[in-house]
């Protein structure tokens, strides 16, 4: 079996001859792990079994002065973190969207290159992505205070707003899976290290109804869909499976029991993550990291599961551990490169 065909038989709930991986690290964590494995290429290092196509953040054109902006005109100071950025200013001053103009959702940017890619990663499952889908993309441009402020004082422009980045994803959706995609990601971080950012009672009438347009267009593809949130989102998961969630990322530890979880779930909802990235790898000893590797690993081992870190790694987690998860996935019996 090649990559693609063990994350679609972990996807369908059966056990894979080994547990997958995909695992991401931020800048500074992977300059220090090429200068370790140097002259071999992180992806040849990985060897991840996902790969993705689109955008996990964003397009960008650089303004200078470690700044850049989006193509949804937001600017994001990268002065300290080189990954993403803090928001500066916004797009939308006002509660309304009667100035503003989105971008070609099917524009070249977002294609370029696309097909070269897919015919490259054939035996990888591949995954386009979508970035600050929904909540997020709609606080970068609004403000998140203000935003929150908005639920409650301006409740129609705020269904305003998220229903027309449903529709600019869903445009984007319809003609990302018109190449050889497997699934497409939408990354949308509602939590926080204690529930939801904006509460069940806003989350559900705010956010849900959008995530069902968005994600039934996938589904009308045959596409599987995977999202990213970070925090304790747990209480959202029923109500996901059953808009045709597939994989959730990145089950963090640190907020919730991903052991019972996968037990919980397996057979209606895979996992991507699990291995932590606020306590083991950056304060763990290289034994705690193996334990803790094997530990997922075994768990993992009937199906519905995809290791990797639950974010990417950052660079304070030193060299050695992040060698020892490497290793000790790689060391799976019946794993063997796919070349």
């Amino acid at each position: 079996m090649n990559h693609r065909e063990i994350i679609q038989t972990v996807l369908a709930g059966s056990p894979p001859p080994y547990v997958p991986w995909s695992m991401g690290f931020t800048v500074e964590a992977a300059e220090k792990l090429r200068a370790h494995y140097a002259p071999r290429t992180l992806d040849e290092v990985l060897d991840n079994h996902l790969v993705g196509a689109g955008s996990g953040v964003g397009f960008f054109t650089d303004v200078g002065d470690d700044h850049v902006r989006d193509v949804f005109g937001v600017v994001w100071d990268r002065s300290v973190d080189k990954d993403i950025g803090v928001v500066v200013g916004q797009v939308l001053p006002e509660p309304t969207l009667a100035d503003y103009t989105f971008p070609d959702p099917v524009g070249p940017v977002f294609f370029e290159g696309l097909e070269e890619h897919l015919a490259r990663t054939r035996d990888q499952y591949r995954i386009f992505h979508l970035g600050f889908s929904l909540y997020e993309r709609a606080w970068t441009m609004r403000g998140m205070a203000e935003l929150m402020m908005d639920f409650l004082d301006h409740p129609e422009f705020v269904h305003e707003l998220f229903n027309a980045i449903a529709d600019w994803n869903i445009a984007q959706v319809r003609k990302a899976v018109s190449y050889d995609i497997d699934a497409v990601y939408f990354g949308d971080d509602w939590g926080q290290q204690r529930g939801l950012q904006m509460g069940p009672k806003l989350w559900h009438e705010f956010i849900y109804p959008p995530l069902k347009r968005m994600y039934a267009a996938v589904k009308e593809a045959g596409k599987h869909i995977f999202i990213h949130s970070c925090g304790d989102v747990d209480e959202l998961f029923d109500d996901l499976v059953a808009i045709g969630l597939d994989c959730f990322n990145p089950f963090q530890p640190e907020v919730m029991d991903v052991y019972t979880l996968m037990d919980q779930y397996r057979g209606r909802l895979s996992f991507h993550g699990g291995m932590s990235t606020q306590r083991t790898l950056p304060y763990g000893t290289v034994d705690e990291v193996v334990a803790e590797t094997r530990r997922l690993l075994a768990a993992g081992a009937s199906g519905n599961y995809i290791f990797a870190p639950a974010h990417a790694v950052e660079g304070d987690v030193p060299v050695e551990n992040i060698v020892a998860m490497i290793e000790t996935v790689q060391a799976q019996e019946n794993y063997s490169r796919v070349e």
